[in-house]
Protein backbone atom coordinates (compact mmCIF):
# COMPACT_ATOMS: atom_id res chain seq x y z
CA UNK A 1 0.00 0.00 0.00
CA UNK A 2 1.58 3.24 -0.80
CA UNK A 3 0.18 6.29 1.54
CA UNK A 4 0.03 8.93 -0.86
CA UNK A 5 -1.96 7.12 -3.56
CA UNK A 6 -4.55 6.45 -0.72
CA UNK A 7 -7.84 8.10 0.45
CA UNK A 8 -8.08 8.99 3.68
CA UNK A 9 -11.18 6.96 4.19
CA UNK A 10 -8.89 3.56 2.80
CA UNK A 11 -5.95 4.49 5.61
CA UNK A 12 -8.54 4.39 7.87
CA UNK A 13 -9.55 0.58 6.83
CA UNK A 14 -6.03 -0.32 7.08
CA UNK A 15 -5.35 -2.97 9.86
CA UNK A 16 -3.02 -0.68 12.76
CA UNK A 17 -1.48 -3.78 14.55
CA UNK A 18 -0.71 -6.15 11.64
CA UNK A 19 0.66 -3.68 9.18
CA UNK A 20 4.59 -2.31 9.23
CA UNK A 21 4.80 1.61 8.54
CA UNK A 22 7.89 1.98 6.19
CA UNK A 23 9.38 5.27 6.46
CA UNK A 24 12.28 5.28 3.78
CA UNK A 25 15.07 8.32 5.05
CA UNK A 26 17.83 9.17 2.74
CA UNK A 27 19.99 12.16 1.52
CA UNK A 28 20.60 14.71 -1.33
CA UNK A 29 24.83 15.46 -1.44
CA UNK A 30 27.55 14.96 -3.47
CA UNK A 31 28.50 11.66 -4.51
CA UNK A 32 32.14 12.75 -6.19
CA UNK A 33 31.88 12.96 -9.81
CA UNK A 34 30.90 10.24 -11.14
CA UNK A 35 27.34 10.02 -9.04
CA UNK A 36 24.27 11.95 -8.80
CA UNK A 37 23.57 14.62 -5.90
CA UNK A 38 20.39 12.09 -5.34
CA UNK A 39 22.12 8.91 -4.66
CA UNK A 40 20.81 7.64 -1.77
CA UNK A 41 17.52 8.75 -2.24
CA UNK A 42 17.49 6.81 -5.89
CA UNK A 43 18.24 4.03 -4.17
CA UNK A 44 16.37 3.90 -0.78
CA UNK A 45 13.30 4.86 -2.62
CA UNK A 46 14.09 2.17 -5.69
CA UNK A 47 14.54 -0.28 -2.66
CA UNK A 48 11.63 0.50 -0.61
CA UNK A 49 8.98 0.12 -3.77
CA UNK A 50 10.30 -3.03 -4.29
CA UNK A 51 9.55 -4.23 -0.79
CA UNK A 52 6.22 -2.58 -0.81
CA UNK A 53 5.42 -4.42 -4.32
CA UNK A 54 6.75 -7.93 -2.63
CA UNK A 55 4.38 -7.26 0.69
CA UNK A 56 1.75 -4.74 -0.38
CA UNK A 57 -0.85 -5.83 2.11
CA UNK A 58 1.20 -5.89 4.90
CA UNK A 59 3.34 -3.07 4.21
CA UNK A 60 2.36 1.04 3.85
CA UNK A 61 4.85 2.95 2.47
CA UNK A 62 5.28 6.75 2.97
CA UNK A 63 7.02 9.30 0.46
CA UNK A 64 10.89 9.07 1.09
CA UNK A 65 12.14 11.87 3.57
CA UNK A 66 15.48 12.99 0.93
CA UNK A 67 16.28 15.51 3.29
CA UNK A 68 19.19 14.09 5.71
CA UNK A 69 21.79 14.80 8.15
CA UNK A 70 24.87 15.44 6.08
CA UNK A 71 26.63 17.80 7.73
CA UNK A 72 30.10 16.08 7.52
CA UNK A 73 29.56 16.99 3.23
CA UNK A 74 29.25 20.84 3.33
CA UNK A 75 32.60 21.64 2.80
CA UNK A 76 32.34 19.84 -0.18
CA UNK A 77 29.22 21.26 -1.56
CA UNK A 78 26.70 20.13 -3.55
CA UNK A 79 24.91 18.85 -0.55
CA UNK A 80 21.59 19.86 1.71
CA UNK A 81 21.91 19.39 4.83
CA UNK A 82 19.42 19.37 7.90
CA UNK A 83 20.74 20.17 11.47
CA UNK A 84 20.81 17.02 13.84
CA UNK A 85 18.44 18.68 16.27
CA UNK A 86 16.32 19.45 13.16
CA UNK A 87 16.26 16.05 11.46
CA UNK A 88 15.54 14.35 14.63
CA UNK A 89 12.61 16.47 15.22
CA UNK A 90 11.58 15.63 11.46
CA UNK A 91 11.52 11.92 11.50
CA UNK A 92 9.80 12.52 15.53
CA UNK A 93 6.99 14.22 13.33
CA UNK A 94 6.54 11.55 10.84
CA UNK A 95 6.68 8.35 13.32
CA UNK A 96 4.32 10.90 15.29
CA UNK A 97 1.71 11.07 12.97
CA UNK A 98 1.64 7.46 12.02
CA UNK A 99 1.25 6.53 15.65
CA UNK A 100 -1.18 9.33 16.77
CA UNK A 101 -3.30 7.82 13.67
CA UNK A 102 -3.50 4.25 15.55
CA UNK A 103 -0.35 2.57 13.42
CA UNK A 104 1.72 0.36 16.25
CA UNK A 105 4.60 -0.92 13.88
CA UNK A 106 6.75 1.74 12.05
CA UNK A 107 9.75 0.99 10.26
CA UNK A 108 12.64 4.07 9.73
CA UNK A 109 14.48 2.63 6.20
CA UNK A 110 17.42 4.42 5.72
CA UNK A 111 19.73 5.18 2.92
CA UNK A 112 22.24 7.10 4.13
CA UNK A 113 25.13 6.95 6.95
CA UNK A 114 24.84 10.16 8.59
CA UNK A 115 20.97 9.54 9.81
CA UNK A 116 22.24 6.34 11.64
CA UNK A 117 22.66 7.67 14.97
CA UNK A 118 19.75 10.33 14.63
CA UNK A 119 17.21 7.46 13.83
CA UNK A 120 18.08 5.36 16.85
CA UNK A 121 17.75 8.85 18.78
CA UNK A 122 14.37 9.00 17.19
CA UNK A 123 13.06 5.56 17.71
CA UNK A 124 14.18 5.88 21.18
CA UNK A 125 12.47 9.00 22.25
CA UNK A 126 9.10 7.49 20.24
CA UNK A 127 9.74 4.72 22.35
CA UNK A 128 9.20 6.48 25.98
CA UNK A 129 5.40 7.44 25.16
CA UNK A 130 4.64 4.09 23.42
CA UNK A 131 5.90 0.92 24.41
CA UNK A 132 3.11 -1.06 22.96
CA UNK A 133 4.53 -0.30 19.56
CA UNK A 134 7.34 -1.35 17.78
CA UNK A 135 9.59 1.00 16.43
CA UNK A 136 12.60 -0.35 14.22
CA UNK A 137 15.15 1.81 12.38
CA UNK A 138 17.59 -0.21 9.84
CA UNK A 139 19.67 0.81 7.16
CA UNK A 140 18.78 -1.01 3.57
CA UNK A 141 22.08 -2.73 3.08
CA UNK A 142 22.60 -3.92 6.30
CA UNK A 143 20.34 -6.72 6.45
CA UNK A 144 22.61 -8.07 3.45
CA UNK A 145 26.16 -7.10 4.33
CA UNK A 146 27.28 -10.61 4.72
CA UNK A 147 26.48 -10.94 0.79
CA UNK A 148 27.74 -7.30 -0.21
CA UNK A 149 30.93 -8.07 1.38
CA UNK A 150 31.69 -11.10 -0.51
CA UNK A 151 30.48 -10.13 -3.30
CA UNK A 152 32.60 -6.86 -3.37
CA UNK A 153 35.61 -7.41 -5.04
CA UNK A 154 38.08 -3.94 -3.59
CA UNK A 155 39.97 -4.19 -0.41
CA UNK A 156 37.27 -1.67 0.84
CA UNK A 157 34.88 -4.83 2.43
CA UNK A 158 32.12 -2.56 3.28
CA UNK A 159 29.47 0.21 1.87
CA UNK A 160 31.08 3.30 2.08
CA UNK A 161 30.25 6.42 0.27
CA UNK A 162 29.64 6.16 -4.06
CA UNK A 163 31.92 3.29 -3.92
CA UNK A 164 31.78 0.15 -5.61
CA UNK A 165 28.48 -0.95 -3.67
CA UNK A 166 26.63 2.67 -4.46
CA UNK A 167 28.03 2.54 -7.73
CA UNK A 168 26.95 -0.81 -8.86
CA UNK A 169 23.94 0.12 -7.15
CA UNK A 170 22.88 3.19 -9.50
CA UNK A 171 24.13 1.32 -12.84
CA UNK A 172 21.07 -1.48 -12.05
CA UNK A 173 18.53 1.15 -11.07
CA UNK A 174 19.77 4.24 -12.87
CA UNK A 175 22.64 3.79 -15.40
CA UNK A 176 22.22 7.08 -17.46
CA UNK A 177 22.74 9.10 -14.46
CA UNK A 178 26.30 7.26 -13.86
CA UNK A 179 29.40 9.36 -15.52
CA UNK A 180 31.28 6.74 -16.17
CA UNK A 181 34.28 8.89 -17.43
CA UNK A 182 34.98 10.09 -13.95
CA UNK A 183 35.22 6.86 -12.33
CA UNK A 184 38.53 5.74 -10.51
CA UNK A 185 39.96 3.96 -7.20
CA UNK A 186 39.20 6.56 -4.48
CA UNK A 187 42.45 7.74 -2.77
CA UNK A 188 43.40 6.62 1.05
CA UNK A 189 40.48 6.88 3.49
CA UNK A 190 41.61 8.49 6.66
CA UNK A 191 39.51 6.27 9.49
CA UNK A 192 37.36 7.88 11.99
CA UNK A 193 37.94 5.34 14.60
CA UNK A 194 41.45 5.90 16.53
CA UNK A 195 42.46 3.70 19.28
CA UNK A 196 38.58 2.37 19.48
CA UNK A 197 37.80 5.68 20.03
CA UNK A 198 35.70 7.80 17.36
CA UNK A 199 37.15 11.10 16.24
CA UNK A 200 34.81 13.52 14.11
CA UNK A 201 36.15 14.18 10.66
CA UNK A 202 34.23 15.68 7.61
CA UNK A 203 34.93 14.03 4.17
CA UNK A 204 37.21 16.58 3.34
CA UNK A 205 39.51 14.99 6.25
CA UNK A 206 38.69 11.57 5.71
CA UNK A 207 38.71 11.87 1.46
CA UNK A 208 40.90 13.29 -1.18
CA UNK A 209 37.43 13.47 -3.60
CA UNK A 210 34.51 12.84 -1.72
CA UNK A 211 34.23 9.48 -2.38
CA UNK A 212 35.44 6.11 -1.22
CA UNK A 213 36.65 2.52 -1.89
CA UNK A 214 36.28 0.69 -5.88
CA UNK A 215 34.17 2.28 -7.73
CA UNK A 216 36.07 1.52 -10.95
CA UNK A 217 34.78 -2.04 -10.28
CA UNK A 218 31.24 -1.37 -10.24
CA UNK A 219 28.74 -3.11 -12.70
CA UNK A 220 25.45 -3.19 -12.93
CA UNK A 221 25.26 -6.55 -13.20
CA UNK A 222 26.61 -6.71 -9.61
CA UNK A 223 24.20 -3.85 -8.67
CA UNK A 224 21.26 -6.43 -9.76
CA UNK A 225 22.73 -9.20 -7.66
CA UNK A 226 23.23 -6.42 -4.48
CA UNK A 227 19.65 -4.99 -5.43
CA UNK A 228 18.19 -8.72 -5.65
CA UNK A 229 19.96 -9.19 -2.15
CA UNK A 230 18.60 -6.58 -0.38
CA UNK A 231 15.34 -6.88 -1.22
CA UNK A 232 15.14 -10.64 -0.33
CA UNK A 233 16.28 -9.88 3.00
CA UNK A 234 14.13 -7.43 3.89
CA UNK A 235 10.94 -8.86 2.72
CA UNK A 236 12.28 -11.34 4.92
CA UNK A 237 13.17 -9.17 8.13
CA UNK A 238 9.21 -7.27 7.58
CA UNK A 239 7.93 -10.66 7.63
CA UNK A 240 9.76 -11.84 10.71
CA UNK A 241 8.80 -8.31 12.31
CA UNK A 242 4.93 -9.25 11.74
CA UNK A 243 5.19 -12.14 13.56
CA UNK A 244 6.79 -10.10 16.72
CA UNK A 245 4.31 -9.66 19.73
CA UNK A 246 3.50 -5.87 20.49
CA UNK A 247 3.19 -5.51 24.15
CA UNK A 248 4.78 -3.45 27.17
CA UNK A 249 6.41 -6.32 29.09
CA UNK A 250 9.21 -8.90 29.27
CA UNK A 251 6.00 -11.33 30.11
CA UNK A 252 4.39 -9.65 26.68
CA UNK A 253 7.12 -11.42 24.53
CA UNK A 254 7.46 -14.68 25.59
Amino acid sequence: MIFQELTSPDIKAIDRENTICIIPIAAVEQHGPHMPTGTDTILCTAVAEALEAKLPEQTLLTPTSWLGASAHHLRIGATLNADLDHYVSMLLDIGKSLLNDGFRRIFYLNGHGGNIDPMKIAVRELQLNHVDSMLVAGSYWAVADDFIVSTLEGDHKYVGHACEFETSMIMHVRPELVRTEHIQPAGQLIDDVVNGVYVSRDMTQRTNDGFTGRPDLATAEKGEQFFNAVVDKLVETVSSLLTHPLGTTHQDFI
